[in-house]
């Protein structure tokens, strides 16, 4: 049993509109008193916060990013188990991270100008996905320890978190599906990053 178009729209609706909150934007303005868009890369994500803020600024945002697709998720999956079943409560769970992730990288607030998404797709895994989000982070301490490129770690982190995703759930599942947009997107996001690479002008933190 399905729940109701309207209770999915709205669920959908709003993990969109909670995925669409800046919360690199409002740290750095509390903390620095700066916009981040006029700071290093221009991104609202964790890595120029804390160019622009410090490290726990960064570290704050990363939770807050994160937090802001797992717990419409949690919340969607345990408001619904229980009268419409573990199947369509996981259908619906799917939708509701993916459209935060989709609100954090094309906010409404923000004419749809937004992050790149790794740490908000490493929220929307952490819930489906939990070892291959634990061996994502894994990946990116350390491509990041040995290259000091946020970006790499990114990327790489992004392909892991995928693939052990896709390779727990089965390929043509829902979740298989989910994974490759949301890497297709982080990638997307980093084509900017990924042409410096290739010239080897790429920012070390």
């Amino acid at each position: 049993m399905n729940p109701p178009l309207l209770t999915s729209l709205v669920l959908v609706a709003l993990a969109y509109l909670m995925g669409s909150v800046p919360f690199g934007l409002l740290v750095v303005r509390m903390v620095a008193g700066v916009d981040v868009r006029a700071v290093g890369s221009g991104n609202i994500g964790a890595s120029n916060v804390s160019r622009a803020a410090g490290k726990l600024a960064g570290v704050v945002t990363l939770l807050f990013d994160a937090g802001k697709a797992a717990l419409p998720m949690i919340l969607t999956r345990s408001l619904l188990r229980g009268s419409y079943g573990d199947a369509a409560a996981a259908h619906l769970e799917l939708l509701v991270g993916v459209a935060a992730f989709t609100g954090h990288c094309f906010p409404v607030w923000l004419r749809f100008k937004g992050g790149k998404g790794v740490a908000t797709g490493l929220g929307v895994f952490a819930v489906l996905a939990p070892p291959a989000a634990l061996a994502a982070l894994a990946a990116f301490a350390l491509v990041f320890a040995v290259t000091r490129i946020a970006s790499v770690g990114s990327l790489i982190g992004t392909t892991v978190c995928a693939g052990g995703a896709i390779w727990i759930h089965g390929w043509g599942t829902e979740v298989a599906w989910g994974a490759l947009f949301v890497g297709a997107v982080i990638f997307w996001r980093h084509r900017g990053n990924l042409a410096r690479l290739f010239h080897r002008r790429e920012i070390k933190v």
